[in-house]
């Protein structure tokens, strides 16, 4: 995060070093330790916000899965019930359409829970900054 960011205001003085009071230089680093909070938690809510959508899209995958596989259930009930071909037993042409169904389901399912899982959740740009950040200060204390 560059220290010369408009929204962040004045960076730390460039050029010789000019001894300054105490008092400024806390003040300082209160302003700026704000700054860098406030920036922290945009970048936050943006990343989860990004990752909210994200499990949207999964939970309806998900859902569609769960209505091809009902499909599934469906038509293989129908298939044994009326029966569906001629060439072969009524039995063997229903678990034919009913296993094709229930495959497409699964593999459905499968894609809204991998969408779904944990560690695509984690805001990971949002903690490689606060630990760059953390770097940066250890950096400016042991100066």
């Amino acid at each position: 995060m560059s220290m010369d960011d408009p929204d962040l205001g004045p960076g730390p003085q460039r050029g010789p070093q000019v001894d300054r009071p105490l008092t400024a230089l806390l003040a300082d680093l209160a302003n700026e330790t704000t700054a860098l909070v406030r920036k922290e938690v945009e970048l936050a809510k943006a990343e989860v916000q990004e990752k909210v959508t994200e499990a949207g899209r999964g939970l309806v995958s998900l859902a569609l899965g769960g209505g091809v596989a009902f499909l599934g259930l469906m038509f293989l009930l129908w298939a044994v019930v009326y029966g569906l071909s001629t060439v072969m037993p009524q039995w063997a042409a229903a678990l034919i359409v009913g296993v094709v169904m229930a495959v497409i389901g699964l593999i459905l399912i499968q894609s809204g829970r991998k969408t779904l899982s944990a560690t695509s959740l984690q805001p990971k740009r949002t903690i490689e900054t606060v630990k760059d950040d953390a770097r940066w200060a250890k950096a400016q204390i042991s100066q």
